[in-house]
Protein backbone atom coordinates (compact mmCIF):
# COMPACT_ATOMS: atom_id res chain seq x y z
CA UNK A 1 0.00 0.00 0.00
CA UNK A 2 1.09 3.52 -0.86
CA UNK A 3 1.87 6.00 1.83
CA UNK A 4 -0.94 7.92 1.04
CA UNK A 5 -3.02 5.15 0.84
CA UNK A 6 -1.77 4.32 4.27
CA UNK A 7 -2.33 7.15 6.17
CA UNK A 8 -6.12 7.47 4.71
CA UNK A 9 -6.91 3.97 5.89
CA UNK A 10 -5.84 5.27 9.46
CA UNK A 11 -7.60 8.27 8.83
CA UNK A 12 -10.99 6.09 8.09
CA UNK A 13 -10.67 4.10 11.03
CA UNK A 14 -10.18 6.99 13.19
CA UNK A 15 -13.39 8.83 11.91
CA UNK A 16 -15.25 5.88 12.33
CA UNK A 17 -15.02 5.34 16.16
CA UNK A 18 -16.93 7.57 18.55
CA UNK A 19 -14.49 8.70 21.24
CA UNK A 20 -14.94 11.40 23.93
CA UNK A 21 -12.00 13.22 22.51
CA UNK A 22 -10.13 11.88 19.18
CA UNK A 23 -6.80 11.75 19.41
CA UNK A 24 -7.03 13.87 16.34
CA UNK A 25 -8.90 16.89 17.56
CA UNK A 26 -10.30 19.43 15.18
CA UNK A 27 -8.01 22.14 17.26
CA UNK A 28 -4.76 20.09 15.95
CA UNK A 29 -2.82 21.65 12.98
CA UNK A 30 -4.30 20.17 9.74
CA UNK A 31 -0.61 18.61 8.70
CA UNK A 32 -0.33 17.03 12.64
CA UNK A 33 -3.24 15.17 11.86
CA UNK A 34 -2.17 12.24 9.41
CA UNK A 35 0.41 11.28 12.26
CA UNK A 36 -2.06 11.51 15.12
CA UNK A 37 -4.23 9.36 13.10
CA UNK A 38 -1.86 6.80 12.78
CA UNK A 39 -1.26 6.60 16.34
CA UNK A 40 -4.90 6.24 17.10
CA UNK A 41 -4.76 3.34 14.30
CA UNK A 42 -2.42 1.62 16.40
CA UNK A 43 -4.17 2.09 19.42
CA UNK A 44 -7.53 1.09 18.41
CA UNK A 45 -6.35 -2.23 16.76
CA UNK A 46 -4.99 -3.06 19.89
CA UNK A 47 -7.62 -2.13 22.09
CA UNK A 48 -10.05 -4.52 20.24
CA UNK A 49 -7.74 -6.84 19.85
CA UNK A 50 -7.50 -7.25 24.14
CA UNK A 51 -11.31 -6.11 24.42
CA UNK A 52 -13.25 -7.67 22.11
CA UNK A 53 -11.04 -10.56 21.12
CA UNK A 54 -9.14 -11.11 24.27
CA UNK A 55 -6.47 -12.41 22.16
CA UNK A 56 -2.96 -12.42 23.71
CA UNK A 57 -1.68 -14.00 20.67
CA UNK A 58 -2.83 -10.93 18.39
CA UNK A 59 -1.50 -8.69 20.44
CA UNK A 60 1.51 -10.56 20.15
CA UNK A 61 1.80 -10.19 16.40
CA UNK A 62 0.47 -6.95 16.58
CA UNK A 63 3.74 -6.59 18.49
CA UNK A 64 5.93 -7.97 15.63
CA UNK A 65 4.11 -5.82 13.29
CA UNK A 66 5.67 -2.67 15.20
CA UNK A 67 9.34 -4.49 15.50
CA UNK A 68 9.22 -4.99 11.45
CA UNK A 69 7.92 -0.94 11.60
CA UNK A 70 11.22 0.00 13.31
CA UNK A 71 13.45 -2.55 11.43
CA UNK A 72 12.35 -0.50 8.10
CA UNK A 73 9.68 -3.60 6.89
CA UNK A 74 6.19 -2.29 7.69
CA UNK A 75 3.43 -4.56 6.12
CA UNK A 76 0.25 -3.96 7.96
CA UNK A 77 -1.13 -0.07 6.70
CA UNK A 78 -1.37 1.31 10.18
CA UNK A 79 2.27 0.24 10.50
CA UNK A 80 3.27 1.36 6.97
CA UNK A 81 1.67 5.04 7.76
CA UNK A 82 3.15 4.70 11.30
CA UNK A 83 6.45 4.04 10.37
CA UNK A 84 6.61 6.84 8.56
CA UNK A 85 5.71 8.88 11.91
CA UNK A 86 8.30 7.16 13.78
CA UNK A 87 10.88 8.08 11.42
CA UNK A 88 10.00 11.72 10.80
CA UNK A 89 9.67 12.53 14.41
CA UNK A 90 12.22 10.29 15.80
CA UNK A 91 9.65 8.37 18.43
CA UNK A 92 11.33 6.02 21.16
CA UNK A 93 9.31 2.46 20.87
CA UNK A 94 9.25 2.19 24.66
CA UNK A 95 5.33 4.18 24.49
CA UNK A 96 4.40 1.95 21.79
CA UNK A 97 5.08 -1.36 23.73
CA UNK A 98 4.05 0.25 26.92
CA UNK A 99 0.31 0.37 25.33
CA UNK A 100 0.23 -3.00 24.39
CA UNK A 101 1.38 -3.84 28.14
CA UNK A 102 -1.62 -2.60 28.96
CA UNK A 103 -3.76 -4.19 26.84
CA UNK A 104 -2.43 -7.40 27.49
CA UNK A 105 -3.36 -7.11 31.55
CA UNK A 106 -6.93 -5.70 30.35
CA UNK A 107 -6.80 -9.68 28.63
CA UNK A 108 -6.12 -11.05 32.10
CA UNK A 109 -7.73 -8.06 34.49
CA UNK A 110 -7.36 -8.82 37.69
CA UNK A 111 -8.39 -5.24 39.28
CA UNK A 112 -6.03 -2.75 41.70
CA UNK A 113 -5.33 -2.81 45.72
CA UNK A 114 -4.64 0.39 45.59
CA UNK A 115 -4.52 3.70 44.12
CA UNK A 116 -0.83 3.53 43.46
CA UNK A 117 -1.49 0.41 41.44
CA UNK A 118 -4.24 2.25 39.37
CA UNK A 119 -2.04 4.43 38.66
CA UNK A 120 0.78 2.30 37.16
CA UNK A 121 -1.91 0.88 34.82
CA UNK A 122 -2.61 4.15 34.06
CA UNK A 123 1.19 4.64 33.21
CA UNK A 124 0.99 1.79 30.24
CA UNK A 125 -2.73 2.72 29.17
CA UNK A 126 -3.12 6.39 29.08
CA UNK A 127 0.26 8.19 29.62
CA UNK A 128 1.79 7.05 26.00
CA UNK A 129 -0.49 8.81 24.32
CA UNK A 130 0.10 12.13 25.92
CA UNK A 131 4.25 11.17 25.13
CA UNK A 132 3.61 10.31 21.70
CA UNK A 133 1.79 14.12 21.17
CA UNK A 134 4.23 15.57 22.68
CA UNK A 135 6.84 13.55 20.64
CA UNK A 136 5.14 15.02 17.76
CA UNK A 137 5.33 18.84 18.48
CA UNK A 138 8.74 18.44 19.58
CA UNK A 139 9.23 18.19 23.28
CA UNK A 140 10.83 15.51 24.82
CA UNK A 141 11.52 17.37 28.69
CA UNK A 142 10.33 15.61 31.87
CA UNK A 143 8.47 18.66 33.04
CA UNK A 144 5.93 19.00 30.50
CA UNK A 145 6.04 14.98 29.98
CA UNK A 146 5.12 15.23 33.50
CA UNK A 147 2.26 17.57 33.33
CA UNK A 148 0.93 15.37 30.40
CA UNK A 149 0.44 12.12 32.37
CA UNK A 150 -1.10 14.25 35.39
CA UNK A 151 -3.79 15.20 32.16
CA UNK A 152 -3.51 11.78 30.86
CA UNK A 153 -3.93 9.81 33.87
CA UNK A 154 -6.92 12.39 35.18
CA UNK A 155 -8.76 11.61 31.83
CA UNK A 156 -8.29 8.03 31.95
CA UNK A 157 -10.23 8.24 36.04
CA UNK A 158 -12.88 10.61 34.60
CA UNK A 159 -13.62 7.93 31.70
CA UNK A 160 -13.26 4.86 34.65
CA UNK A 161 -15.87 6.78 36.79
CA UNK A 162 -18.37 7.54 34.34
CA UNK A 163 -18.59 3.76 33.08
CA UNK A 164 -18.50 1.85 36.24
CA UNK A 165 -21.67 -0.08 35.31
CA UNK A 166 -20.52 -0.79 31.70
CA UNK A 167 -17.47 -1.80 32.89
CA UNK A 168 -19.07 -4.09 35.86
CA UNK A 169 -20.66 -5.79 33.03
CA UNK A 170 -17.39 -7.22 31.48
CA UNK A 171 -16.24 -7.97 34.58
CA UNK A 172 -13.81 -5.19 35.67
CA UNK A 173 -14.05 -3.01 38.63
CA UNK A 174 -11.57 -0.44 38.69
CA UNK A 175 -12.13 1.04 41.89
CA UNK A 176 -8.82 0.39 44.27
CA UNK A 177 -9.72 -2.12 46.23
CA UNK A 178 -8.07 -0.64 49.47
CA UNK A 179 -11.02 2.27 48.73
CA UNK A 180 -13.40 0.27 48.48
CA UNK A 181 -12.84 -1.44 51.81
CA UNK A 182 -12.27 2.26 53.07
CA UNK A 183 -15.67 3.36 52.38
CA UNK A 184 -17.42 -0.17 53.04
CA UNK A 185 -18.36 -0.95 49.95
CA UNK A 186 -17.99 -4.98 48.00
CA UNK A 187 -18.07 -5.58 44.66
CA UNK A 188 -21.78 -7.46 45.30
CA UNK A 189 -22.81 -3.71 46.06
CA UNK A 190 -21.58 -2.56 42.97
CA UNK A 191 -23.39 -4.90 40.94
CA UNK A 192 -26.41 -4.87 42.80
CA UNK A 193 -26.04 -1.07 41.07
CA UNK A 194 -27.65 0.73 44.08
CA UNK A 195 -26.62 4.10 44.85
CA UNK A 196 -25.73 3.99 48.25
CA UNK A 197 -23.86 6.64 50.71
CA UNK A 198 -21.39 4.27 50.39
CA UNK A 199 -20.84 4.26 46.75
CA UNK A 200 -21.47 8.37 46.46
CA UNK A 201 -18.27 8.61 49.29
CA UNK A 202 -16.24 6.54 47.34
CA UNK A 203 -17.18 8.55 44.32
CA UNK A 204 -16.56 11.31 45.69
CA UNK A 205 -13.52 10.17 46.96
CA UNK A 206 -11.86 9.18 43.47
CA UNK A 207 -13.61 12.19 41.88
CA UNK A 208 -11.03 15.03 43.75
CA UNK A 209 -8.27 12.15 42.76
CA UNK A 210 -9.15 12.77 38.99
CA UNK A 211 -9.75 16.32 39.36
CA UNK A 212 -7.02 17.45 40.79
CA UNK A 213 -4.73 15.57 38.15
CA UNK A 214 -6.67 17.07 35.57
CA UNK A 215 -6.72 20.78 37.14
CA UNK A 216 -2.43 20.83 38.07
CA UNK A 217 -1.46 19.01 34.57
CA UNK A 218 -3.77 21.29 32.72
CA UNK A 219 -0.66 23.42 33.76
CA UNK A 220 0.98 22.34 30.60
CA UNK A 221 -0.99 24.42 28.42
CA UNK A 222 1.40 27.59 28.97
CA UNK A 223 4.30 25.32 28.58
CA UNK A 224 3.52 24.27 24.57
CA UNK A 225 3.06 25.52 21.67
CA UNK A 226 -0.27 27.62 21.07
CA UNK A 227 -2.38 24.87 19.15
CA UNK A 228 -0.99 22.03 21.34
CA UNK A 229 -1.60 24.33 24.31
CA UNK A 230 -5.72 24.64 23.37
CA UNK A 231 -5.79 20.55 22.57
CA UNK A 232 -4.41 20.19 26.38
CA UNK A 233 -7.14 22.09 27.65
CA UNK A 234 -9.83 20.24 25.54
CA UNK A 235 -8.63 17.62 26.70
CA UNK A 236 -8.38 18.50 30.53
CA UNK A 237 -11.43 20.57 30.07
CA UNK A 238 -13.19 17.42 29.02
CA UNK A 239 -12.42 15.21 31.46
CA UNK A 240 -13.44 17.91 34.15
CA UNK A 241 -16.86 18.40 32.29
CA UNK A 242 -17.80 14.32 32.65
CA UNK A 243 -16.47 14.41 36.40
CA UNK A 244 -18.96 17.31 36.44
CA UNK A 245 -21.60 15.39 34.53
CA UNK A 246 -20.95 12.52 36.85
CA UNK A 247 -21.96 14.89 39.69
CA UNK A 248 -24.69 16.61 38.18
CA UNK A 249 -26.74 13.12 38.39
CA UNK A 250 -25.91 12.60 41.78
CA UNK A 251 -23.62 9.58 41.02
CA UNK A 252 -26.27 7.76 39.57
CA UNK A 253 -23.45 6.14 36.91
CA UNK A 254 -26.03 2.76 37.05
CA UNK A 255 -29.41 3.87 35.29
CA UNK A 256 -28.29 6.74 33.16
CA UNK A 257 -24.30 7.14 31.70
CA UNK A 258 -23.18 10.72 32.12
CA UNK A 259 -22.11 11.95 28.84
CA UNK A 260 -21.25 15.13 27.02
CA UNK A 261 -24.05 16.62 24.61
CA UNK A 262 -22.76 18.48 21.28
CA UNK A 263 -22.95 21.89 23.20
CA UNK A 264 -20.42 20.77 25.56
CA UNK A 265 -17.82 20.11 23.27
CA UNK A 266 -18.71 23.63 21.49
CA UNK A 267 -18.22 24.84 25.44
CA UNK A 268 -15.26 23.07 25.77
CA UNK A 269 -13.62 24.58 22.02
CA UNK A 270 -14.64 27.86 22.84
CA UNK A 271 -13.08 27.99 26.17
CA UNK A 272 -9.81 26.11 24.84
CA UNK A 273 -9.48 28.73 22.03
CA UNK A 274 -9.52 31.37 24.67
CA UNK A 275 -7.15 29.44 27.13
CA UNK A 276 -9.22 29.21 29.72
CA UNK A 277 -10.58 25.86 31.83
CA UNK A 278 -13.44 25.26 33.89
CA UNK A 279 -13.05 23.38 37.07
Amino acid sequence: MALDQAYAFCAALANRHYENFTIASWLMPRQMRPHMHAIYAYARYADDFADEEKSLAKLDEWEHELDLAYAGRPQHPVFIALADTIQRYEIPDEPFRNLLRAFRSDVNFAGFETIEDLMGYARDSAVPVGRLVLCLFGYRDEQRGRLSDMVCSGLQLANFWQDVAIDFDKGRIYFPRADMRRFKLGAEAIGRQQVTGEFIELMRHEIAHARRLLCEGAALHRLVDRRLGRDVLMFAGGGLAILRAIEAVDYDVFHRRPRLSKWDYVKLGWRAWRGTLEV
